[in-house]
């Protein structure tokens, strides 16, 4: 069935781990396809999957809540957990300690393996989406009911709430921070994107983009166009971040004067989009199940990568950008060599 989600080993980049569907998770070789362990023992589909910072442990978590951990050199299972509905999952950038969030409205902390536990309790509603700041000190959460808290994961206190006009009107679909985790980005249903400072917990500046279809009453059995903000992220050597709306605009944004840059039109909407870890190059993936390169600096399209009969659902960039790995409604992973004599 459809795979859901890629994540790369930190480590080596040699290793992906794939979820599914069919709530199954394999662990593969990426040069060859040759499959090392299945992550078995889910009940429902695989959404969220990723390595720990030290390539050391994977994580598998099905969308029921059943979360697993495995050790990867041993192949083998040491540790699981079941908490509600699973929305988000994250590994620590520095320890083995993962985070996860659920419907209920709890974030959910773990060291693994040995499962000490902490939670921290959100509004009465979905915690849609997180990331752990590099200091990996505080967290930031958005909820389904406009909000994003701030967590200090060692006292379990929230930092800061950013709610009413602060926060978004509708629920949060994404988060991402920039590298030194002075900024942090939210993206909502309500396509606006705010930028704010993570030490004050004000808000900088709001991106906003309106429809690009004006809100007409939609007819019998007619959908009202949608747009929302479904992926965005900061570029690390210039002062620029990207965002993917639904209806195929790719924005970037110039963070010194907070204008928009350029806008790259897609056909149809983007899932998701990564930034090269060294260069002002964005990549997206989209329902047209196409993965391209752009040029963030002039806002051209570098090249494109086509292979998948449906959908992309999420993908993700080796460190030295050569590859991309891949994972669709097509019930693929594929991996593309996206290397170039120039880059």
């Amino acid at each position: 069935a459809s795979v859901f989600c890629v994540s790369l080993d930190p480590k080596t980049n040699t290793l992906a781990v794939t979820g599914g569907e069919d709530d199954k998770a394999f662990v593969w070789r990426v040069s060859d396809g040759e499959l090392l362990f299945e992550c078995s023992g889910h009940k429902d589909s695989v959404t969220c999957a990723g390595f720990s910072h030290d390539s050391v442990f994977v994580a598998t978590g099905d969308m029921s809540g059943l979360i697993k951990v495995w050790r990867v050199d041993t192949k083998e299972e040491v540790w699981s957990f079941e908490v509600g509905d699973l929305e988000w999952m994250e590994w620590h950038p520095q320890a083995h300690v993962l985070l996860a969030g659920t419907a209920d409205g709890n974030s959910w902390m773990w060291k693994i393996p040995s499962g000490d536990c902490k939670t921290f309790q959100g509004p009465a509603c979905p915690a849609t989406c997180g990331r752990i700041l590099p200091d990996g000190k505080r967290a930031v959460v958005g909820y389904e009911d406009g909000t994003m808290r701030i967590w200090d994961l060692k006292q379990g206190t929230s930092l800061h709430v950013l709610k009413g006009q602060d926060g978004h009107q509708d629920p949060l679909t994404c988060v991402a921070t920039n590298q030194d985790g002075s900024l942090i980005m939210t993206g909502s249903v309500d396509c606006h994107t705010k930028l704010i400072n993570s030490t004050t917990g004000k808000v900088v500046c709001v991106f906003k983009m309106e429809s690009a279809a004006p809100k007409a009453p939609a007819g019998e059995g007619e959908e009202a166009e949608s747009n929302s903000v479904e992926s965005l992220g900061f570029c690390n050597v210039m002062p620029l971040a990207a965002v993917g709306y639904l209806d195929g605009t790719l924005a970037i944004y110039d963070l010194s004067t907070q204008s928009l840059r350029h806008k790259c039109q897609h056909e149809s909407g983007i899932v998701q989009l990564l930034w090269e870890e060294s260069s002002a190059v964005v990549y997206t993936c989209s329902l047209d199940g196409a993965v391209r390169l752009w040029d963030a600096r002039s806002g051209k399209m570098i090249s494109e990568y086509r292979g998948h009969s449906a959908e992309i659902l999420d993908f993700a960039v080796n460190k030295d950008a050569s590859i991309v790995v891949t994972t669709s409604g097509d019930h693929q992973a594929k991996v593309f060599c996206v290397q170039r004599p120039d880059r």
